[in-house]
């Protein structure tokens, strides 16, 4: 069973903007049985005004999928933190969960934001800069798949140290009311160390993802509390799309 995880920077090829085609054709070329999408458009002027979750659903062949925004309008400027009570149509941002195994039940985790807008050192553009922080959310769906029944929880945490751990906290204590075993995957802006320190869970890839041209950091991970599922082999391909590489993962059970 391939499970994927990737940050699709809302579809778009660094350089080259948005091409809806070339973005199908990546989701397909995956070949994931279970994907997990970060960085997810709906209706947003730049990427055509498309549901890129319904398009990666049929790119892939998709029984069963899920978007769930973190935030309600367009992102770098009018939003609001989304409630899960927006009208159809309206434009979103957020994190996405599909597979081609039938699910069994869904779950939203709204996670804790840094409430106010406050100053961050970052590295590009090498400058201090006013951080208005983005609502972070999570999809948790229960699958009927081919190694038993699975809960898959995917999300994209905040990038400003320490919060990423609170969210990360949160995260896990809503998790435990979904079916056991779990996968924990997603865009966690997290190093290894630091994943494996705040969540105990055991990696099921070890590779760079972020650069996608020379990756030479891993902030996208699949993690699992279940001891009896392994991984044949993972792969991060370079693709037409994102800044980040996606993290491929063969699912097997011992």
């Amino acid at each position: 069973m391939k499970l994927v995880t990737f940050n699709i920077l809302h579809g778009r090829t660094v350089g080259d903007g948005v091409d809806l085609d070339r973005f199908a054709d990546c989701i397909a070329g995956l070949d994931a049985d279970i994907l997990a999408l970060q960085e997810v458009d709906s209706v947003q002027q730049r990427s055509g005004l498309a549901d890129l979750t319904a398009l990666a659903a049929e790119a892939m062949g998709a029984q069963s999928h899920r978007f769930v925004a973190a935030i309600s309008g367009t992102p770098g400027a009018t939003w609001m933190a989304a409630t899960g009570e927006e009208q159809p149509g309206t434009a979103a941002y957020g994190v996405a969960l599909l597979s081609r195994y039938p699910a069994a039940g869904w779950q939203v985790a709204r996670l804790p934001r840094i409430p106010f807008r406050f100053p961050m050192y970052l590295n590009a553009p090498n400058r201090v800069q006013i951080i208005h922080e983005e609502p972070r959310a999570a999809v948790m769906g229960t699958f009927d798949t081919p190694l038993g029944v699975l809960t898959v929880v995917n999300t994209h945490l905040s990038f400003v140290p320490a919060w990423n751990r609170l969210q990360l906290r949160r995260l896990l204590r809503d998790a435990q009311g979904m079916p056991w075993p779990r996968i924990l995957t997603g865009d966690l802006n997290m190093s290894p160390a630091a994943v494996r320190r705040h969540t105990g869970l055991r990696a099921l890839a070890s590779a760079a993802t972020f650069p996608a041209d020379v990756p030479t950091q891993q902030l996208d991970h699949v993690l699992t509390d279940d001891p009896g599922l392994q991984a044949h082999a993972s792969q991060t391909p370079a693709v037409a799309i994102s800044d980040h590489r996606p993290l491929v993962v063969d699912l097997y059970r011992h």
